[in-house]
């Protein structure tokens, strides 16, 4: 059996805040792969506040410490919506900043041999926030395609989706409780579970 371990890594959405269930969206991709049959070993690395800038200084030595050689290591990223959060009139990472940043990441992701995903940002209940969002998620569409790198968009599904929105306006705006990280989850569970069956650069980006 291969010995499969997955790192989540991002912002305060990756930790799951808000679910009293404790498991977000990305401990239920993890229970939907044990539950198809593909045990892992699940790290969540989300924290709260970070922007992309703070990820991209942070993320490979604490996945190097749970990857070790030998193992099927993968990460899958989701950062972006702390970055369009003004900060004095502007947002606190500029959108084509962001970007680098996580073509940076993707770099050295794959220099490390470590097959990437990556969920683009969800919306939030502030519709200004809201555009500067989808502009981000665009930018790391495109980052995606050219770094052979497969991305999930969410955005606009969750934007439509009646219970996200009522589950983060009732929240503080940005993170929802359990029946909203499980829409979130539903969303991505058919690529993820391709995505494990065969990492390659093949899977689409989903727009």
């Amino acid at each position: 059996m291969r010995d499969v371990r997955i790192c989540f890594v991002g912002d305060s959405l990756v930790a799951g805040l808000g679910d009293r269930q404790c498991l977000g969206w990305a401990g239920r991709l993890a229970v939907r792969a044990i539950g198809a049959g593909q045990p892992l070993s699940y790290y969540n690395l989300g924290v709260r506040r970070q922007t992309s800038a703070e990820i991209a200084a942070r993320w490979e030595p604490e996945c190097a410490q749970r990857l070790p050689e030998g193992t099927d290591a993968r990460v899958v990223f989701c950062f972006g919506v702390n970055d369009a959060v003004l900060e004095d009139g502007r947002p606190r990472v500029d959108p084509e900043q962001s970007a680098d940043h996580l073509g940076d990441i993707l770099r050295s992701a794959r220099a490390r041999g470590w097959p990437a995903l990556v969920v683009a940002p969800p919306p939030s209940a502030d519709e200004e926030h809201n555009g500067r969002v989808a502009k981000l998620g665009e930018l790391f569409a495109t980052v995606c395609e050219r770094e052979s790198t497969p991305c999930i968009r969410v955005f606009d599904p969750l934007r439509h989706s009646a219970t996200w929105m009522r589950e983060v306006t009732a929240g503080d705006g940005f993170h929802p409780s359990a029946a909203g990280y499980e829409e979130f989850a539903a969303l991505i569970v058919p690529h993820w579970l391709l995505w494990l069956a065969e990492p390659g650069p093949e899977l689409p980006i989903v727009r």
